[in-house]
């Protein structure tokens, strides 16, 4: 009798391994997944794949049951329901979650406030996201200054040890390439420790770091970039087919596609990078972008005027965000001009007036300026730590409401005043100052001519008057306008002042397409 029950199990157990298991009915994107963490104070989005007609049910799932957490925190909608459709795509909204930590009506915080997500099907199949946080989320994206990692960064080997912030987590894009907007992409949440910050990037840890320390809340960054890649990679092909003048652009790239078909699969190719690194990131709530590229588009800066600001109102539109806060890095001083092309010197400071005049015409926008902790034998400085502070000081002062000087002066009017002129800024925080102690460097001025000489530059309360013996009726102004330079002038807070000039003369690289 035993020996017939045991031969019994035995073939169950052979055919128990014949059956194919069944397939979960649901499948959500990689970067809805285990450590990550959910945006703060704005409804918050879901979404996935199941067979059509799946019933879906998303519930958020706290350390305290209903009872304990009393009848504030039922009124928030922490479970949300959708139907997949014909394609089986589903989608649900979730209300604004508090953030880790939120005392609300003299009750104890939370910890970690929900941290377990349910997803159910039809049949009751559950699906479960774990050890989810609620903070602030960052997308981070550009070119190698923000691809390089903590590991190449200054005092690299403390950093890492001391980098212990569970409450940092980060999500890395995969670097791949598609002719069309894709729905997934591969990646993965990663809690922030000496064992994983070293592959961070570099620039955004640092900015999330200071977001932690002074809001107390945790930071993700989801990091989306690619060394030396140009900004139209980064943009939808309708945002640049909806603007005439980058037509030529376009075009030059359909032609060459045509010619060599291994040219759709370019990482420079006009809406690439946007297809495969950031449309299947579109629906994930953020609270805002950091931006460090530029690089890349120096031989065609004035371009860049069109093809930055573009790129940024895609991204607003795309994340249905208008007013998506949006800070980024201007490049660094490097010699970009080989020798035998010196009349290129000024490609990086029309770059650089590209990026100001994005910041100057585009709302919610924030410039971190580089030009005094920049490398001019590397085009990639290691000091990403004061990138990442000034990159927060902006975020903290704009978008948290913090009250701090988050910006070196910018160039605001000029005034001619007999032999010399007068020019005036914005931001000058405590008052301006010469970071060395020495004279103002980086001024030349020019008469009608537009022939520029070198001129002494003198502060003066709150402005700056600007002269030369060579100039006896001057017109203009230009301060480091040229791909070295590193100028001294910066307000009493440390903050460098932008490079800029006051005419509008003709840049060297208007019509490079």
């Amino acid at each position: 009798m035993q020996r017939r029950s045991f031969l019994v199990l035995a073939v169950l157990l052979i055919l128990a391994t014949l059956v194919p298991l069944a397939e979960a009915k649901v499948k959500l994107p990689s970067i809805i997944s285990d450590n990550m963490v959910l945006q703060q104070g704005r409804p918050v989005t879901i979404w996935g794949w199941a067979d059509p007609g799946e019933q879906i049910t998303v519930r958020l799932s706290g350390p305290y049951s209903d009872q304990s957490i009393g009848d504030h925190w039922k009124g928030m909608q922490r479970e949300a329901r959708a139907k997949a459709d014909a394609h089986g795509r589903w989608r649900v909204t979730l209300g604004s979650l508090e953030p880790e930590g939120q005392v609300t009506a003299g009750r104890l915080p939370l910890k970690g406030q929900w941290e377990t997500m349910i997803i159910t099907d039809s049949s009751g199949e559950e699906t479960a996201v774990k050890n989810i946080r609620v903070g602030e989320v960052w997308l981070c994206s550009g070119q190698s200054n923000m691809e390089m990692r903590v590991i190449q960064s200054n005092d690299a080997k403390n950093e890492i040890a001391k980098a212990k912030y569970p409450k940092i987590r980060f999500f890395q894009v995969k670097n791949v390439t598609a002719d069309e907007p894709q729905k997934e992409c591969q990646g993965r949440w990663v809690v922030c420790s000496p064992e994983t910050v070293g592959g961070c990037t570099a620039a955004g840890y640092f900015f999330a770091r200071e977001l932690l320390q002074d809001l107390k809340v945790p930071v993700g960054l989801i990091q989306s970039d690619w060394g030396g890649t140009p900004a139209e990679a980064w943009t939808s092909r309708e945002a640049l087919e909806a603007e005439p003048s980058l037509a030529p652009l376009l075009k030059r790239w359909d032609e060459a596609v045509g010619k060599n078909k291994k040219q759709a699969r370019s990482p420079h190719r006009p809406a690439n990078l946007y297809n495969a690194m950031i449309a299947p990131i579109l629906p994930y709530t953020i609270r805002g972008a950091l931006w460090y590229q530029g690089e890349a588009n120096v031989g065609r800066a004035h371009q860049y005027r069109t093809i930055f600001p573009t790129m940024i109102a895609d991204w607003r539109e795309r994340f249905k965000q208008p007013d998506l806060p949006f800070g980024f890095v201007q490049i660094a001083p490097f010699r970009y001009t080989r020798k035998g092309n010196q009349n290129n010197v000024q490609w990086c400071a029309e770059l650089w007036e590209a990026q100001l005049m994005t910041l100057k015409n585009t709302s919610n926008t924030g410039m971190a300026v580089t030009t005094d902790i920049g490398d001019l034998k590397n085009i990639h400085p290691t000091n990403k730590q004061e990138v990442g502070r000034r990159l927060a000081l902006w975020a903290l002062a704009t978008v948290y409401g913090k009250n701090l000087v988050y910006s070196g002066p910018i160039y605001q009017s000029m005034k001619v005043e007999g032999n010399k002129i007068r020019l005036s800024f914005d931001h000058v925080g405590s008052g301006l100052a010469s970071r060395d102690g020495k004279p103002l460097t980086h001024f030349t001025i020019a008469g009608a001519d537009m022939e520029f000489h070198p001129a002494v530059a003198t502060i003066d309360g709150r402005s700056i008057v600007v002269g030369s013996d060579a100039v006896e009726a001057p017109a203009a102004v230009r301060f480091a306008w040229h791909e070295t330079a590193e100028p001294n002038l910066m307000n009493q807070e440390g903050l460098p002042a932008s490079p800029f000039r006051t005419d509008d003369a003709k840049c060297l690289t208007e019509g490079k397409d």
